[in-house]
């Protein structure tokens, strides 16, 4: 269990984020097509996770926001959305804001938020996903992860990015 804080106080996740150097748990979520993703789907390719509690709020958007900009500048790279939205209004969300270098993804009914250690367990949170931000190369290995203090903060986009500027020149 991690310990975080919205507005302050201390809230609580089901367990830990992966660690840099961990194999990525494998996970099934859902497409705004309502199709199953997997990790496989994703297979020979780096992957930024940006793990948000809903992008209905100013927060995640904004993170949303600002990974979709910087996604076409990295090869071999997808960023992908993950938040406890449904796939519909993930759909809007982004079609509202042109964000078409991210892909959303749904973890409506999947183990996801479990299998990352990143389900809410308390406070009036409860059930939504902690703010997190984790990279998997390409051979499935995390390279980076950040479970965000304080969820009504932004992630380290300059930490998260520069690992994947790193891997890009090794």
């Amino acid at each position: 269990m991690s310990e975080i804080t919205f507005q302050g106080k201390p809230i609580h996740t089901c367990g830990e984020l992966p660690s840099a150097g961990e194999m990525a748990p494998d996970f099934l979520l859902t497409s705004s097509r309502l199709v199953d993703v997997c990790l496989a789907d994703f297979s020979g390719k780096k992957k930024l996770l940006n793990i948000v509690p809903s992008l209905d709020t100013p927060t995640c958007a904004i993170s949303a926001r600002k990974f979709n900009e910087k996604a076409h500048r990295l090869k071999n790279t997808v960023m992908l959305m993950i938040s406890a939205d449904l796939p519909f209004a993930q759909d809007r969300f982004c079609g509202k804001e042109k964000l078409k270098d991210i892909v959303p993804l749904s973890t409506f009914r999947s183990s996801f938020s479990d299998d990352y250690g990143v389900r809410i367990i308390d406070s009036i949170l409860s059930g939504l996903t902690a703010r997190a931000v984790v990279i998997i190369d390409e051979n499935n290995k995390i390279t980076y992860s950040q479970l965000v203090q304080e969820i009504a903060e932004e992630p380290d986009y300059e930490s998260a990015l520069e690992v994947l500027s790193k891997a890009e020149i090794s």
